[in-house]
Order: C-alpha cells, then sequence, then structure tokens
C-alpha cells in the first residue's frame, strides 16, 4: 500500500456552499486580472524598443539620456519589488494588488505629454516602481489561490502573457513607426490595457494563505470552504509557527538565505542579456552588419520569444522545475558564445539567436513560478519583491550599458558578457535549485531549504 511522504501530508478540501459556476467566474477573473496585469508590465518595458530611435532624435537624447530612458522601468522595479511586496506580506494581497495598477494607469497617460528626456525618464521610472509591485504581489495571489497539481503550468502562463505584452508592444510601436510623433501614442497605448486591469481587480478577495500567516485562522477558513481552496491549513500554521512575521531581514537568516540567493540570481541571470539585447535591438543588428531588416528581425525576435514561454509553460509540470532551467543555461550561454566567435556567419546569427531567445523564453515561464513557491507564506511577496529587484539590478546595469559597450568594444565583448552571466546562472542553479514539481506550497518552501539533489 502506497504511503504518504512526511513533507506532503494529505488533507480535504471542504466542500463548498458557493456554486461551482461562481468559484469558476472568481478563479477566471483572478487569472485574468494577473495576466493582464503581467501582459502590461511587458508592453511598457517592451514599447520602448521599437519607440527608442524616434523618441531620441525627437527629445534629443544623449547616449547616456538614452539608456536612462531604456532602463528606467528596471531601476523602477527595483524600489517597487521590495517595498509593494512588504506592503503585501504586512498589510495583505487585495489591496495592494488594486493600487499598483492604478499607477500604471496614470503613467501611461502621462508618457503621452513628455517635452524631453528626464521627464520621460521619470515617468518611466514610477511605473516601474509600479511593475516591481505587480510582480511581489500578482503572482502570489494566484499561486496562493492555485492547487498544486497544475499550478506550474498556471504560474507560467503569467510568463506568456509578458512575453505577449512584449511582442504586442513591438506590433503596435511598428504599426506607429511612420506616423510624426507615433512614439507617443504606442507608449501611451497602454493606458487602455489598465482601464481594463482595474475593473477586473476589483471584488478580489483576501488570499486565504496570507490569512492564515496572520493567525486569522477564522476568516481563512470560512474563504477555503466558500471557494473550494486546496489548502494544507496545518503546514501553513506551522510554517507560521516556525518562520515568525517575516521582514527583509528573515531573508538573510540561516532559514532562507538559500532561497533568497537562488531566486535572486537565476531570475537576474536569465532576464539580463533578453532585456539588454531586445531594448537595443536596432544597435545590436546594426553592430552585427546584419543590414537594414532590424524591425522584422525585432518582430521575429519578440515572437520566438512567445512560442519559447508557451513551451516551457507547457512542459513546467511535466519534465520538473530543474530540468527546464538548468540545460537551457548552458546551451543559451553556448548559443551567445557561438554568435560572439563567428559575427560574420549570418546563418550562426540566425540560428545562435533564434536558439538562445527560444529557450530563454522556455526556462523564463520559471520565473513565475520558482520565486513562488520557495518562500513560505509570510514571507512571499517580500521574497519575490526582493528577487525582483535583484534580477532588474542586473538588467538595468546591462541595459544602461550596453550601448556604451557597443561603441566602445563592439557586438562580440557585448554577447561574451551575456554568454557568462548565463553561464553563472547555470552553475548557481545546478547547486541551489530544488524540485519543488505538484508540492503545496508549505511543502515546496521546505524542500527548497534543503541541499538540491
Amino acid at each position: 500500500m502506497a504511503t504518504t511522504p512526511a513533507t506532503e501530508p494529505q488533507f480535504e478540501t471542504p466542500p463548498s456552499p458557493v456554486p461551482l459556476r461562481e468559484r469558476r467566474r472568481l478563479h477566471t477573473k483572478l487569472k485574468l486580472a494577473t495576466q493582464i496585469g503581467e501582459g502590461i508590465d511587458g508592453y511598457i518595458i517592451g514599447g520602448i524598443g521599437m519607440a527608442m530611435g524616434a523618441l531620441t532624435t525627437d527629445l534629443h537624447l544623449s547616449t547616456v539620456m538614452e539608456g536612462l530612458v531604456g532602463a528606467s522601468p528596471l531601476i523602477g522595479i527595483f524600489v517597487g519589488g521590495p517595498v509593494f511586496g512588504r506592503l503585501a506580506d504586512r498589510f495583505g494581497r487585495r489591496p495592494v494588488f488594486l493600487a499598483d495598477m492604478l499607477v500604471f494607469l496614470v503613467g501611461s497617460v502621462l508618457q503621452f505629454f513628455v517635452t524631453d528626456g528626464l521627464q520621460l525618464f521619470v515617468i518611466r521610472l514610477l511605473m516601474g516602481v509600479a511593475i516591481g509591485g505587480e510582480y511581489a504581489i500578482g503572482a502570489p495571489l494566484l499561486s496562493e489561490y492555485a492547487p498544486k497539481e497544475g499550478r506550474g503550468r498556471l504560474l507560467a502562463s503569467l510568463e506568456i502573457s509578458w512575453y505577449v505584452g512584449y511582442a504586442l508592444a513591438t506590433v503596435v510601436g511598428a504599426l506607429f513607426a511612420d506616423v510624426q510623433g507615433g512614439w507617443r501614442w504606442s507608449l501611451a497605448s497602454s493606458a487602455v490595457i489598465a482601464v481594463v486591469c482595474v475593473a477586473l481587480r476589483g471584488g478580489i478577495p483576501e488570499s486565504a494563505r496570507w490569512l492564515l500567516s496572520k493567525g486569522r485562522r477564522e476568516e481563512a477558513e470560512e474563504l477555503i470552504t466558500k471557494y473550494g481552496i486546496e489548502i494544507d491549513v496545518a503546514a501553513e500554521l506551522d510554517e507560521r509557527t516556525e518562520a515568525g512575521q517575516g521582514g527583509f531581514r528573515s531573508l538573510f537568516s540561516r532559514r532562507h538565505i538559500r532561497s533568497t540567493v537562488f531566486a535572486s540570481v537565476f531570475w537576474a541571470a536569465l532576464v539580463l542579456p533578453y532585456f539588454a539585447i531586445g531594448t537595443f535591438w536596432t544597435q545590436v543588428f546594426d553592430a552585427l552588419h546584419m543590414g537594414d531588416n532590424a524591425v522584422a528581425a525585432l518582430l521575429v525576435y519578440s515572437f520566438t520569444a512567445v512560442a519559447g514561454v508557451t513551451a516551457g509553460c507547457l512542459v513546467v509540470d511535466r519534465i520538473g522545475r530543474r530540468r527546464l532551467l538548468i540545460p537551457p543555461f548552458w546551451i543559451t550561454a553556448g548559443c551567445l558564445a557561438l554568435v560572439a566567435v563567428w559575427p560574420s556567419s549570418t546563418p550562426v546569427i540566425v540560428a545562435g539567436f533564434l536558439f538562445f531567445i527560444f529557450l530563454n523564453a522556455a526556462s523564463s515561464a520559471l520565473t513565475a513560478v520558482y520565486p513562488l513557491e520557495v518562500f513560505p507564506t509570510s514571507l512571499r511577496a517580500t521574497g519575490v519583491g526582493f528577487a525582483t529587484a535583484m534580477s532588474r539590478v542586473g538588467a538595468a546595469v546591462g541595459t544602461f550599458l550596453l550601448p556604451m559597450g557597443l561603441d566602445h568594444f563592439g557586438a562580440r565583448f557585448v554577447l561574451f558578457v551575456g554568454a557568462g552571466v548565463l553561464a553563472v546562472g547555470g552553475l548557481v542553479s545546478q547547486f541551489l535549485a530544488p524540485e519543488t514539481t505538484d508540492m503545496d506550497l508549505a511543502a515546496a518552501a521546505r524542500t527548497a531549504r534543503e541541499p538540491a539533489s
């Protein structure tokens, strides 16, 4: 007779008094509200790549200001992730979930009226703060409602939304490319998405897991019963007793430092090359002497990423977290190094970049999965927020320095640096990445504190 591992206790979800249709409506609403929020993040970051050339000319940006405008959302995420994450762990998921989307809405509209690079930098910096908040609250809230089976696929679908938003921004930017001042319309168009998302987020209840982490068991059990949520209540309460109430200092305690280092490093290593190359794709394309098809190449870049993250979403619960993360790190490092070694070979450039984009995006599906699973509920939003911030430090530095790196050292140097970053990500993941597939969140957090097999 099969036995249940000690780390994964059996539990039953009580029957719900709420009709199945109403429960499904809540889950669908929460999923859409989170996916659209993730999509608008990609839209805001992706839109600048297509608009950069025109706005640089119109606003007379220097190379330094060009880098700052490109990196501004990433810098903002550095602040927004930890701050909003801590607020969500302390005051609840629900209020933060709505507030940060309002920042997107206001910032989107203000971009249309900028008259210089500094104004655009400040506005996109504040929008980056909101993006950090979205990473810290959206996925954690969805994960805390998700069943353990299929949770990876559900959370990874958020990354599909991010890449779809990124690709959609590229398409919108291309449509406005030949319009005088069209970059203003393309950047401000994110306001439409923000309005839809604000409307969806009204009426979404608080997280039952968060309520348990605060000792509010009666309220939590009422939600669990009402919506048929699958939660190991005893395990969550045990985690609360052992982990305390969390906070930034707890991230660096002996108990959680392993999770903090892993989530921060693997995420940073994945996104640094993608953001840097994607934001300044035209310059990279020109430096590789690939002709006048940079716009078409950027569209291919974006849609190949969508295909990659979709593939990652489909296999994340089948092959496991570690297999989706570690081998692609080494392969993508090799792809960028190969292009750097043969920068004059068109077939090598095309094949190398396509493999890099596809596999990098496939692994990026885990940025919406792993950070949610390696921290306990009392520390989840804070941990995700901090990991988000650390990932964007590298991405912001890479985005800021890439145009100057191209000017002073050339494309080969930039590509070798990207390959080195990916190799570091592979090495750290080899030793620290846990296997958390199909585990309850409380069990996954315990597993993350143990040495990887």
